[in-house]
């Protein structure tokens, strides 16, 4: 049972990062098709997929298309629910579930003004009110997520789905060496 995941540079694109890492951490079996989403010009392949050409995009074994880091997430989980995508504690679970699907639609100021990019480390000139919002909130999150179910990850013991939606944050913290709270930063 083998699914095909379609994917832009991890290295640039939080949204692939995410949906990679999640096959990668839980073994799923995948059949990784890079697409070059970067250079301008369309990409015929993803245009046939997918209407909005957005990425990532999984096809189940048995034909089903999927977009969105969080449906390709909760898709896993149906299909593997012994993988453990997402805490077996409930309380856990509720938590890490509402972390990520705030990561996913939040943080706007951190993604405009931190883009994502493996290969370099930025200086900072100075942080918005709207990005030290944004920081403000991850540690937030991040410290609740920690002191209720004791780490090291954000749901407990194991690494878990909002572990994967949250990786590209921390690489932002480190690209753009962006400060948090001694957890927080100790996490990232």
């Amino acid at each position: 049972m083998t699914y095909d995941l379609y994917i832009g540079d991890p290295s640039f694109s939080s949204w692939s990062l995410r949906g990679w890492l999640i096959f990668e951490k839980f073994g799923i079996p995948y059949r990784q098709h890079l697409l070059g989403i970067y250079d301008g010009r369309p990409n015929a392949e993803l245009a046939e997929l997918s209407p909005t050409r957005l990425l990532p995009l999984m096809r189940t074994p048995d034909g089903i298309l999927v977009g969105d880091t969080l449906a390709i997430a909760e898709t896993l989980v149906e299909r593997h629910p012994e993988n453990g995508l997402w805490p077996a504690d409930p309380a856990a679970r509720g938590l890490a579930r509402w972390m990520a699907a705030e990561m996913h639609s939040g943080f706007a100021a951190l993604r405009q003004q931190c883009s994502m990019q493996l290969a370099y480390r930025i200086q900072m000139r100075g942080i918005s009110p709207s990005l030290q919002a944004d920081l403000n909130r991850l540690d937030e999150l991040w410290g609740e997520g920690l002191a209720r179910h004791g780490g090291p990850w954000l749901a407990g013991e194991a690494f878990t789905a909002v572990d994967a939606f949250f990786a590209p944050v921390a690489f932002r913290i480190q690209t753009f060496g962006l400060r948090l709270s001694e957890a927080a930063q100790a996490y990232a």
